[in-house]
Protein backbone atom coordinates (compact mmCIF):
# COMPACT_ATOMS: atom_id res chain seq x y z
CA UNK A 1 0.00 0.00 0.00
CA UNK A 2 3.14 2.40 0.60
CA UNK A 3 4.53 1.98 -2.64
CA UNK A 4 2.68 4.19 -4.92
CA UNK A 5 2.85 7.28 -2.56
CA UNK A 6 6.58 6.67 -1.88
CA UNK A 7 7.42 6.27 -5.69
CA UNK A 8 5.37 9.55 -6.00
CA UNK A 9 7.41 11.90 -3.19
CA UNK A 10 10.11 10.77 -5.59
CA UNK A 11 8.72 13.59 -7.92
CA UNK A 12 8.09 15.62 -5.15
CA UNK A 13 10.58 18.75 -5.14
CA UNK A 14 9.22 20.15 -1.69
CA UNK A 15 10.23 16.46 -0.26
CA UNK A 16 13.34 16.63 -2.08
CA UNK A 17 14.27 19.92 -0.70
CA UNK A 18 13.99 18.28 2.80
CA UNK A 19 15.67 14.75 2.16
CA UNK A 20 18.29 16.75 0.32
CA UNK A 21 19.06 18.79 3.13
CA UNK A 22 20.43 16.28 5.67
CA UNK A 23 24.33 14.89 5.40
CA UNK A 24 24.82 12.14 3.38
CA UNK A 25 25.92 9.86 6.05
CA UNK A 26 22.48 9.78 7.54
CA UNK A 27 21.66 5.91 8.61
CA UNK A 28 19.45 4.69 5.06
CA UNK A 29 21.27 6.87 2.74
CA UNK A 30 24.79 5.50 3.62
CA UNK A 31 23.46 2.34 3.89
CA UNK A 32 22.31 2.83 0.34
CA UNK A 33 24.57 4.79 -1.30
CA UNK A 34 28.56 4.58 -0.07
CA UNK A 35 29.39 7.93 -1.38
CA UNK A 36 29.50 11.21 -3.23
CA UNK A 37 32.88 11.00 -5.01
CA UNK A 38 34.52 8.28 -7.55
CA UNK A 39 37.13 7.46 -4.56
CA UNK A 40 34.05 6.39 -2.70
CA UNK A 41 32.42 4.26 -5.32
CA UNK A 42 35.98 2.65 -6.06
CA UNK A 43 36.50 2.13 -2.33
CA UNK A 44 33.16 0.31 -2.06
CA UNK A 45 33.89 -1.83 -5.65
CA UNK A 46 37.40 -2.74 -4.04
CA UNK A 47 35.55 -4.13 -0.76
CA UNK A 48 32.93 -5.76 -2.79
CA UNK A 49 35.81 -7.73 -4.97
CA UNK A 50 37.51 -8.85 -2.36
CA UNK A 51 34.62 -10.33 -1.14
CA UNK A 52 34.15 -12.50 -4.51
CA UNK A 53 31.60 -10.25 -5.96
CA UNK A 54 31.13 -8.34 -9.19
CA UNK A 55 30.33 -4.77 -9.83
CA UNK A 56 28.24 -2.86 -11.38
CA UNK A 57 28.62 1.37 -11.33
CA UNK A 58 26.07 4.15 -11.61
CA UNK A 59 26.53 7.61 -10.96
CA UNK A 60 23.32 8.88 -9.90
CA UNK A 61 21.59 11.30 -12.14
CA UNK A 62 18.59 11.54 -14.48
CA UNK A 63 16.10 13.77 -16.53
CA UNK A 64 19.03 16.04 -17.45
CA UNK A 65 17.54 19.40 -18.49
CA UNK A 66 21.23 21.13 -18.99
CA UNK A 67 23.14 20.33 -21.18
CA UNK A 68 26.37 21.17 -19.21
CA UNK A 69 24.96 18.54 -16.55
CA UNK A 70 24.95 16.24 -19.47
CA UNK A 71 28.46 16.77 -20.31
CA UNK A 72 29.55 16.33 -16.73
CA UNK A 73 28.07 12.82 -16.26
CA UNK A 74 29.85 11.82 -19.13
CA UNK A 75 32.86 12.95 -17.59
CA UNK A 76 32.32 11.35 -14.23
CA UNK A 77 32.12 8.40 -16.05
CA UNK A 78 35.61 8.52 -18.16
CA UNK A 79 37.03 9.63 -14.37
CA UNK A 80 34.99 6.65 -13.03
CA UNK A 81 36.27 4.08 -15.32
CA UNK A 82 39.67 5.54 -15.68
CA UNK A 83 40.26 5.37 -11.99
CA UNK A 84 39.07 1.28 -12.16
CA UNK A 85 41.48 0.72 -14.25
CA UNK A 86 44.14 2.75 -12.28
CA UNK A 87 43.49 0.30 -9.34
CA UNK A 88 42.75 -2.92 -10.92
CA UNK A 89 39.22 -3.63 -10.85
CA UNK A 90 38.01 -2.69 -14.13
CA UNK A 91 37.71 -6.50 -15.30
CA UNK A 92 35.39 -7.13 -12.24
CA UNK A 93 33.19 -3.87 -12.41
CA UNK A 94 31.32 -2.37 -15.19
CA UNK A 95 29.31 0.56 -15.52
CA UNK A 96 25.34 1.38 -15.64
CA UNK A 97 24.42 4.66 -17.43
CA UNK A 98 21.15 6.06 -17.55
CA UNK A 99 20.44 7.86 -21.49
CA UNK A 100 18.42 11.05 -19.76
CA UNK A 101 21.32 11.82 -16.92
CA UNK A 102 23.26 12.40 -20.21
CA UNK A 103 20.61 13.62 -22.39
CA UNK A 104 18.22 12.26 -23.28
CA UNK A 105 15.25 14.84 -22.45
CA UNK A 106 17.28 17.74 -24.00
CA UNK A 107 16.60 19.00 -27.57
CA UNK A 108 17.87 16.45 -29.69
CA UNK A 109 18.06 14.30 -27.14
CA UNK A 110 18.21 10.96 -28.69
CA UNK A 111 20.87 12.03 -30.92
CA UNK A 112 22.68 13.54 -28.15
CA UNK A 113 22.23 10.42 -25.80
CA UNK A 114 23.84 8.28 -28.58
CA UNK A 115 26.79 10.49 -28.68
CA UNK A 116 27.76 10.25 -24.81
CA UNK A 117 26.72 6.77 -24.70
CA UNK A 118 29.73 5.90 -27.51
CA UNK A 119 31.88 8.09 -25.24
CA UNK A 120 31.44 6.24 -21.97
CA UNK A 121 31.21 2.58 -24.07
CA UNK A 122 34.60 3.30 -25.86
CA UNK A 123 36.58 4.56 -22.51
CA UNK A 124 34.16 1.07 -20.73
CA UNK A 125 35.93 -1.10 -23.61
CA UNK A 126 39.57 0.66 -23.77
CA UNK A 127 40.19 0.03 -19.88
CA UNK A 128 38.50 -3.54 -20.67
CA UNK A 129 35.31 -3.69 -19.24
CA UNK A 130 31.04 -3.15 -20.45
CA UNK A 131 28.28 -0.52 -20.24
CA UNK A 132 24.48 -1.31 -19.19
CA UNK A 133 22.18 1.00 -20.27
CA UNK A 134 19.89 1.57 -17.51
CA UNK A 135 15.77 1.15 -18.35
CA UNK A 136 13.62 3.94 -16.73
CA UNK A 137 10.04 4.96 -17.14
CA UNK A 138 7.54 3.45 -19.81
CA UNK A 139 8.00 6.63 -21.68
CA UNK A 140 11.68 6.26 -22.70
CA UNK A 141 11.54 2.41 -23.43
CA UNK A 142 11.28 2.64 -27.02
CA UNK A 143 13.48 5.50 -27.20
CA UNK A 144 16.24 3.72 -25.21
CA UNK A 145 16.13 -0.03 -26.94
CA UNK A 146 16.19 2.40 -30.45
CA UNK A 147 19.50 3.97 -29.11
CA UNK A 148 21.14 0.11 -27.69
CA UNK A 149 20.48 -0.90 -31.31
CA UNK A 150 22.81 1.93 -32.86
CA UNK A 151 25.18 1.44 -29.54
CA UNK A 152 25.85 -2.55 -30.59
CA UNK A 153 26.53 -1.50 -33.96
CA UNK A 154 29.98 -0.79 -32.80
CA UNK A 155 29.58 -1.94 -29.40
CA UNK A 156 27.47 -5.28 -29.06
CA UNK A 157 29.14 -5.51 -25.62
CA UNK A 158 26.67 -3.07 -24.12
CA UNK A 159 23.92 -4.06 -22.26
CA UNK A 160 20.22 -3.77 -21.87
CA UNK A 161 17.79 -3.56 -19.02
CA UNK A 162 14.09 -4.86 -19.15
CA UNK A 163 11.37 -4.73 -16.24
CA UNK A 164 8.83 -7.38 -15.78
CA UNK A 165 6.02 -5.37 -14.74
CA UNK A 166 5.40 -3.80 -17.83
CA UNK A 167 3.26 -5.59 -20.45
CA UNK A 168 5.35 -5.24 -23.30
CA UNK A 169 8.28 -6.87 -21.74
CA UNK A 170 7.74 -10.95 -22.56
CA UNK A 171 7.81 -9.55 -26.30
CA UNK A 172 10.77 -7.19 -25.83
CA UNK A 173 13.28 -10.51 -23.82
CA UNK A 174 12.50 -12.47 -26.89
CA UNK A 175 14.04 -9.89 -29.13
CA UNK A 176 16.88 -9.43 -26.61
CA UNK A 177 17.40 -13.29 -26.31
CA UNK A 178 19.79 -13.46 -28.74
CA UNK A 179 23.46 -14.55 -29.08
CA UNK A 180 25.78 -12.07 -27.47
CA UNK A 181 23.09 -10.23 -25.63
CA UNK A 182 23.10 -8.98 -22.02
CA UNK A 183 20.20 -8.26 -20.40
CA UNK A 184 19.26 -7.33 -16.93
CA UNK A 185 15.78 -8.58 -15.41
CA UNK A 186 14.35 -6.35 -12.66
CA UNK A 187 10.68 -6.21 -11.88
CA UNK A 188 10.50 -2.30 -12.48
CA UNK A 189 10.84 0.69 -9.78
CA UNK A 190 8.56 2.83 -10.85
CA UNK A 191 5.54 4.24 -10.68
CA UNK A 192 3.32 2.99 -14.02
CA UNK A 193 -0.08 3.31 -14.71
CA UNK A 194 -2.33 -0.18 -15.18
CA UNK A 195 -2.50 0.31 -19.02
CA UNK A 196 1.25 -0.47 -19.26
CA UNK A 197 2.41 -2.14 -16.07
CA UNK A 198 0.97 -4.95 -13.80
CA UNK A 199 0.12 -3.40 -10.55
CA UNK A 200 -0.36 -6.51 -8.34
CA UNK A 201 2.57 -7.93 -7.15
CA UNK A 202 1.48 -11.43 -7.89
CA UNK A 203 0.84 -10.75 -11.10
CA UNK A 204 4.55 -9.18 -11.50
CA UNK A 205 5.96 -12.00 -9.90
CA UNK A 206 4.11 -14.18 -12.43
CA UNK A 207 5.52 -11.66 -14.92
CA UNK A 208 9.07 -11.82 -13.76
CA UNK A 209 9.35 -15.91 -14.30
CA UNK A 210 7.81 -15.70 -17.74
CA UNK A 211 10.44 -13.03 -18.87
CA UNK A 212 12.92 -15.70 -16.84
CA UNK A 213 11.91 -18.73 -19.07
CA UNK A 214 12.60 -16.61 -22.23
CA UNK A 215 15.72 -15.60 -21.25
CA UNK A 216 17.51 -18.61 -19.59
CA UNK A 217 15.92 -20.71 -22.64
CA UNK A 218 17.63 -17.81 -25.07
CA UNK A 219 21.10 -17.61 -26.50
CA UNK A 220 21.86 -14.16 -24.33
CA UNK A 221 23.52 -13.39 -20.89
CA UNK A 222 20.45 -12.94 -18.72
CA UNK A 223 21.65 -10.73 -15.41
CA UNK A 224 18.99 -11.93 -12.78
CA UNK A 225 18.13 -8.80 -10.57
CA UNK A 226 15.96 -9.86 -7.76
CA UNK A 227 16.18 -9.91 -3.95
CA UNK A 228 13.46 -11.72 -3.70
CA UNK A 229 14.56 -15.48 -2.27
CA UNK A 230 11.56 -17.28 -4.22
CA UNK A 231 12.80 -15.41 -7.51
CA UNK A 232 16.22 -16.54 -6.66
CA UNK A 233 15.26 -19.97 -6.44
CA UNK A 234 12.76 -20.25 -8.97
CA UNK A 235 15.70 -19.20 -11.00
CA UNK A 236 18.67 -21.72 -10.25
CA UNK A 237 15.85 -23.84 -11.10
CA UNK A 238 15.34 -22.77 -14.16
CA UNK A 239 19.15 -22.51 -15.27
CA UNK A 240 19.53 -25.58 -14.45
CA UNK A 241 16.48 -27.07 -16.29
CA UNK A 242 17.74 -24.92 -19.46
CA UNK A 243 21.51 -26.62 -18.69
CA UNK A 244 22.87 -23.23 -17.77
CA UNK A 245 26.14 -23.72 -16.84
CA UNK A 246 28.22 -21.57 -14.24
CA UNK A 247 29.24 -17.94 -15.76
CA UNK A 248 26.79 -18.01 -18.11
CA UNK A 249 24.25 -15.80 -16.57
CA UNK A 250 24.64 -14.15 -13.38
CA UNK A 251 22.38 -12.56 -10.02
CA UNK A 252 22.15 -8.89 -9.46
CA UNK A 253 21.25 -7.56 -6.28
CA UNK A 254 21.37 -3.75 -4.75
CA UNK A 255 24.34 -2.30 -2.70
CA UNK A 256 23.29 -2.77 1.13
CA UNK A 257 20.39 -5.29 0.37
CA UNK A 258 20.82 -8.44 1.57
CA UNK A 259 24.65 -8.63 1.74
CA UNK A 260 24.69 -12.06 3.43
CA UNK A 261 22.49 -13.73 0.30
CA UNK A 262 24.87 -12.03 -2.38
CA UNK A 263 27.74 -13.76 0.01
CA UNK A 264 26.13 -16.81 0.28
CA UNK A 265 25.33 -16.91 -3.84
CA UNK A 266 28.92 -15.78 -4.84
CA UNK A 267 30.13 -19.15 -2.01
CA UNK A 268 27.76 -21.50 -3.65
CA UNK A 269 29.72 -20.77 -7.11
CA UNK A 270 27.41 -18.24 -8.50
CA UNK A 271 28.06 -15.35 -10.32
CA UNK A 272 26.79 -12.23 -8.36
CA UNK A 273 27.24 -8.49 -9.09
CA UNK A 274 26.40 -6.05 -6.73
CA UNK A 275 24.99 -2.50 -8.28
CA UNK A 276 26.75 0.35 -6.76
CA UNK A 277 25.25 4.08 -6.87
CA UNK A 278 27.24 6.87 -6.05
CA UNK A 279 27.00 10.50 -6.17
CA UNK A 280 25.13 13.86 -5.12
CA UNK A 281 21.92 12.91 -6.89
CA UNK A 282 20.89 10.54 -4.59
CA UNK A 283 17.21 10.86 -3.85
CA UNK A 284 15.38 9.84 -6.53
CA UNK A 285 17.20 6.46 -6.18
CA UNK A 286 16.53 6.74 -2.51
CA UNK A 287 13.04 6.72 -2.70
CA UNK A 288 12.73 4.03 -5.42
CA UNK A 289 14.15 1.34 -3.10
CA UNK A 290 12.08 2.51 0.12
CA UNK A 291 9.29 2.16 -2.65
CA UNK A 292 10.71 -1.46 -3.37
CA UNK A 293 10.77 -1.93 0.74
CA UNK A 294 8.58 0.64 2.22
CA UNK A 295 10.01 -1.65 5.62
CA UNK A 296 12.82 0.78 5.33
CA UNK A 297 10.17 3.74 5.89
CA UNK A 298 10.33 3.99 9.33
CA UNK A 299 14.10 3.70 9.69
CA UNK A 300 14.38 6.62 7.49
CA UNK A 301 11.55 8.51 9.33
CA UNK A 302 13.11 8.19 12.41
CA UNK A 303 16.79 9.37 10.77
CA UNK A 304 14.85 12.77 9.86
CA UNK A 305 13.42 13.11 13.57
CA UNK A 306 17.38 12.75 14.65
CA UNK A 307 18.55 15.51 12.53
CA UNK A 308 15.59 17.84 13.59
Amino acid sequence: MLRQPILLVSRSARFRRLVTSLPLASGLVARYVPGEHTADAVAATAELVRGGLAVTLDHLGEDTTDPGDADATVAAYRDLLSSLAAAGLAHQAEVSVKLSAIGQALPDGDRLALENARIICRAARNVGTTVTLDMEDHTTTDRTLATLRELRMDFPETGAVLQAYLHRTEADCRALAHEGSRVRLCKGAYAEPEEVAFTDRLEVDRAYVRCLKILLAGQGYPMIATHDPRMIQIAASLASRYGRAPRTYEFQMLYGVRPEEQRRLAAAGETVRVYVPYGEQWYGYLTRRLAERPQNLALFLRSLISTR
